[in-house]
């Protein structure tokens, strides 16, 4: 966007405007094949060929498992957490003082 005599303003695709030294290299372009997101494994155990492990949904755990867990009968979750407590949407988890907080310039609109 403009550019001081050490750094640039850079507007990122989050929507977020921050400040980059001229002296660093970034590359811009597209990542290839883009429909390889679109694929479906078709069963179980193809995902698990890629070493990925079957996923517990936090409402069917016990209370002592996850923060969502618990409830007679089919009970809903509750407010959505982490499995530490920490609430997972909307909930800002970036530290105020973080070294490269004075680089931002603008945040990203909600």
């Amino acid at each position: 966007m403009s550019t001081d005599n050490q750094r640039f303003v850079v507007k990122l695709p989050s929507g977020e405007t921050r400040l980059i030294l001229v002296t660093c290299i970034a590359t811009i372009g597209a990542v290839s094949n883009s429909d390889h997101q679109l694929l479906v494994s078709g069963k179980a155990g193809r995902s698990r060929w890629l070493g990925r492990r079957p996923r517990t949904r936090p409402v069917a755990m016990n209370p002592v498992d996850h923060p969502m867990g618990g409830g007679e009968g089919r009970a809903s979750g509750g407010h959505p957490r982490s499995r530490n407590g920490i609430p997972a949407k909307g909930f800002r988890t970036r530290s105020k003082t973080k070294f490269s907080n004075k680089f931002i310039v603008e945040r990203r609109k909600k």
